[in-house]
């Protein structure tokens, strides 16, 4: 027999989804009850590696952290990593399957993808008490209804209630609410069983008469109403206001446990990929970090890091159009702290060899380590662990380009002297590996030889556990749930799905 389920949509792109449903999932936890999330696409550069070796998006990994269950390619079966405006590597269920422009990939392929979405949909249903399914941008936008494989189009396939979200932050939150279900099918339209009203500021009673004019305009109640909160973010999808929502600019940079602040300065270079990587960095007390894009911005950082990009090439040439290139190598021949991961890692290299990606041929790089990278066709998926300045490191790879290392010291070892991945030279240092960061005591380590190299009197804080501040970061979540929602009435909802007799509301989805 299948388990309960639930479909969190939202009135827009970042009304909150993904932070949604990852707090239904760890109120659900805590009350004893076996969950698990699921997405059916998503589009992200900030991707995953499970255990099995397949790649997700990030935040549906971050809501099985919340559901306490390990991610597993069946919580988002098709993931869309852009290359371009135009163009995205279709993974399916954690492969790479091939280049897709959007009208090709929404004329046709998409909807011959909902038998394996359904089909993993029920496998976590049939082992799990309740799957929190999250859908993406609008369920309203009528121009992909037809192939729709993530929004109404599984929920009305697989019986499943939803719940839409707004962000009321952003204004017009009635007018979105409304329009959403009204511009819905009648069929679709008995599917949506409420809203949830998210980012909410000031008295809750100023809201109340709209809520209640709401439910007599449409006879759907609301769910709740979730307070603004900063720092709430977790590892969501794309545009840096999501990831850094929650590590970096909302939360106040704690007082050093040194003499001095430590500045980090992350080039945001095009088609930027798990970017995610810093927010270590950004939870250890006196670092402080921000993102630039130029030069000058570069002066007064004691490290700098590049991170993944989708485009290594495309990327390359972006920081040589900008200045930033020549501030690079400048610094790396100063010996001032730079540390370049994935793509970063790559563009730093000696020479690409790059006809899968861009297919751009032979390309020269910065020339800050002595690197070759050569694209392979297929992509390196990985959850190696090493040791790296004498603490074990973890990480996770998912690239295509192939290093081969022709001198420094190695960066990331096997304990017995044998190179598993990376090199630096001096106070430039580069890797594959992301995430490596979130293992705490090689981020001390690390950030040590950075003050040293950057003539800092900054001291690493000895307890900061970034998996503890994770965890604290989806009781959050969950705590929002639990005091703000109407948790009795979600529960109902998602046990026995939509109330019966739901409304039409007129006019409806156009024929």
């Amino acid at each position: 027999m299948s388990g309960g389920g639930l479909l969190v949509a939202g009135t827009t792109s970042d009304a909150g989804k993904s932070v949604v449903t990852a707090g239904i999932c760890r109120w659900l936890v805590r009350q004893g009850v076996k969950v698990a999330p699921f997405k059916a696409q998503n589009m992200s550069l900030n991707s995953f590696v499970t255990r099995e070796g397949a790649e997700i998006g990030r935040a549906q990994a971050m809501q099985a952290q919340a559901c306490r269950v390990e991610p597993t390619a069946l919580m988002n079966p098709v993931l869309l990593k852009p290359g371009g405006e135009r163009s995205s590597q279709v993974v399916l269920m954690g492969r790479p399957v091939g280049e897709m422009s959007a009208r090709g990939y929404h004329g046709g392929r998409q909807e011959s993808l909902l038998g394996t979405v359904l089909d993993c949909l029920e496998r976590l249903r049939s082992e799990y008490d309740a799957v929190i399914c999250e859908g993406a941008g609008s369920p309203a936008e009528i121009n992909l209804r037809r192939t729709d494989i993530v929004n109404m189009g599984v929920a009305r396939n697989a019986g499943l209630p939803v719940l839409v979200v707004g962000d009321i932050d952003r204004g017009g939150v009635f007018a979105s609410f409304f329009g959403t279900v009204a511009l819905l099918s009648q069929e679709d339209q008995e599917l949506v069983a409420g809203f949830l009203v998210n980012k909410f500021r000031g008295d809750v009673s100023l809201l109340e008469p709209g809520l209640e004019m709401l439910h007599g305009l449409t006879g759907r109640h609301a769910y709740g109403v979730l307070p603004f909160r900063h720092g709430l973010g977790i590892d969501e999808e794309d545009g840096l206001r999501v990831s850094l929502r929650g590590a970096v600019r909302e939360s106040a940079v704690a007082a050093p446990a040194g003499e001095e602040v430590l500045r980090v300065a992350v080039c945001a270079v095009p088609l930027m990929s798990n970017f995610t990587d810093v927010d270590a960095l950004a939870a250890e007390p006196g670092v402080v970090v921000r993102f630039v894009d130029r030069p000058d911005e570069l002066a007064d950082a004691d490290l700098v890091v590049v991170p993944g990009t989708r485009g290594t090439v495309r990327a390359l040439r972006w920081l040589r159009e900008r200045g930033l290139a020549d501030a690079l190598v400048r610094r790396a021949a100063e010996g001032r702290p730079l540390l370049g991961i994935c793509g970063g890692f790559q563009l730093l290299g000696e020479h690409i060899e790059d006809d899968v990606e861009s297919r751009a041929g032979q390309v020269d790089g910065l020339g800050v380590l002595p690197v070759r990278v050569r694209f392979a066709r297929g992509k390196t998926l990985a959850r190696p662990v090493g040791e790296a300045l004498g603490e074990r490191v973890e990480g996770y790879e998912i690239h295509h380009g192939v290093a081969e290392v022709l001198g420094g010291d190695p960066f990331v070892s096997d304990g017995q002297g044998q190179s598993l991945d990376g090199c630096r030279v001096g106070a430039a240092w580069g890797t594959h590996w992301h995430g490596a960061l979130e293992s705490d005591g090689f981020r001390r380590a690390f950030l040590r030889v950075v003050a040293e190299h950057a003539g800092r009197r900054f001291v690493p804080a000895p307890d900061t556990s970034f998996a503890a501040l994770r965890e604290e970061q989806l009781d959050r979540l969950g705590d929002l749930i639990e005091q703000h929602a109407d948790t009795d009435a979600l529960w109902r909802l998602i046990e026995s799905g939509a109330p019966p007799g739901l409304p039409f509301i007129p006019p409806g989805a156009p024929a």
